[in-house]
Protein backbone atom coordinates (compact mmCIF):
# COMPACT_ATOMS: atom_id res chain seq x y z
CA UNK A 1 0.00 0.00 0.00
CA UNK A 2 1.26 3.49 -0.84
CA UNK A 3 0.67 6.00 1.95
CA UNK A 4 2.44 8.90 0.21
CA UNK A 5 0.32 12.06 0.65
CA UNK A 6 -0.40 14.88 -1.74
CA UNK A 7 2.03 17.83 -1.81
CA UNK A 8 1.79 20.10 1.27
CA UNK A 9 0.08 17.32 3.23
CA UNK A 10 1.15 14.38 5.38
CA UNK A 11 -0.12 10.93 6.27
CA UNK A 12 -0.19 10.44 10.04
CA UNK A 13 -0.32 7.02 11.68
CA UNK A 14 -1.87 7.22 15.14
CA UNK A 15 -3.81 5.46 17.87
CA UNK A 16 -6.80 6.81 19.80
CA UNK A 17 -4.92 6.85 23.10
CA UNK A 18 -1.64 8.43 21.93
CA UNK A 19 -1.02 11.78 23.64
CA UNK A 20 1.82 12.66 21.26
CA UNK A 21 -0.53 12.07 18.34
CA UNK A 22 -3.21 14.34 19.84
CA UNK A 23 -0.63 17.07 20.41
CA UNK A 24 0.74 16.89 16.87
CA UNK A 25 -2.77 16.84 15.35
CA UNK A 26 -3.64 19.99 17.32
CA UNK A 27 -0.43 21.67 16.13
CA UNK A 28 -1.04 20.67 12.50
CA UNK A 29 -4.62 21.95 12.72
CA UNK A 30 -3.38 25.26 14.15
CA UNK A 31 -0.79 25.59 11.39
CA UNK A 32 -3.32 24.76 8.65
CA UNK A 33 -1.42 21.67 7.52
CA UNK A 34 -3.68 18.99 6.10
CA UNK A 35 -3.20 15.36 7.03
CA UNK A 36 -4.76 11.98 6.55
CA UNK A 37 -5.02 10.16 9.87
CA UNK A 38 -4.78 6.37 9.96
CA UNK A 39 -5.37 4.52 13.26
CA UNK A 40 -2.99 1.56 13.26
CA UNK A 41 -5.25 -0.34 15.65
CA UNK A 42 -8.22 -0.16 13.28
CA UNK A 43 -6.75 -0.40 9.76
CA UNK A 44 -5.38 -3.79 8.74
CA UNK A 45 -1.72 -3.87 7.74
CA UNK A 46 -0.87 -0.40 9.01
CA UNK A 47 0.71 -1.49 12.31
CA UNK A 48 3.04 -3.68 10.28
CA UNK A 49 3.85 -0.78 7.95
CA UNK A 50 4.66 1.49 10.91
CA UNK A 51 6.86 -1.23 12.42
CA UNK A 52 8.67 -1.62 9.08
CA UNK A 53 9.75 2.04 9.07
CA UNK A 54 10.54 2.15 12.82
CA UNK A 55 12.99 -0.67 13.32
CA UNK A 56 10.25 -3.14 14.28
CA UNK A 57 8.46 -0.80 16.70
CA UNK A 58 4.84 0.30 16.29
CA UNK A 59 5.67 3.86 17.34
CA UNK A 60 3.17 6.65 16.70
CA UNK A 61 2.83 9.27 15.52
CA UNK A 62 4.64 8.17 12.40
CA UNK A 63 4.43 10.67 9.56
CA UNK A 64 4.81 10.04 5.82
CA UNK A 65 5.84 13.08 3.79
CA UNK A 66 5.08 13.84 0.12
CA UNK A 67 8.57 12.67 -0.90
CA UNK A 68 7.83 9.24 0.64
CA UNK A 69 10.16 9.65 3.62
CA UNK A 70 8.96 9.11 7.19
CA UNK A 71 9.55 10.56 10.65
CA UNK A 72 8.57 9.32 14.09
CA UNK A 73 7.08 11.86 16.49
CA UNK A 74 8.41 14.88 14.57
CA UNK A 75 8.08 18.45 15.80
CA UNK A 76 5.75 20.86 14.01
CA UNK A 77 8.87 22.71 12.84
CA UNK A 78 10.24 19.53 11.22
CA UNK A 79 6.91 18.84 9.51
CA UNK A 80 6.78 22.38 8.12
CA UNK A 81 10.35 22.13 6.82
CA UNK A 82 9.89 18.76 5.19
CA UNK A 83 6.62 19.54 3.39
CA UNK A 84 8.04 22.77 1.98
CA UNK A 85 11.25 21.16 0.72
Amino acid sequence: MDYTPEPSSVTMFTTEWCGYCARLKKQLDGAGISYTEIDIENVDGTAEYVASVNGGNQTVPTIVFPDGTTATNPSLHEVKQRISA
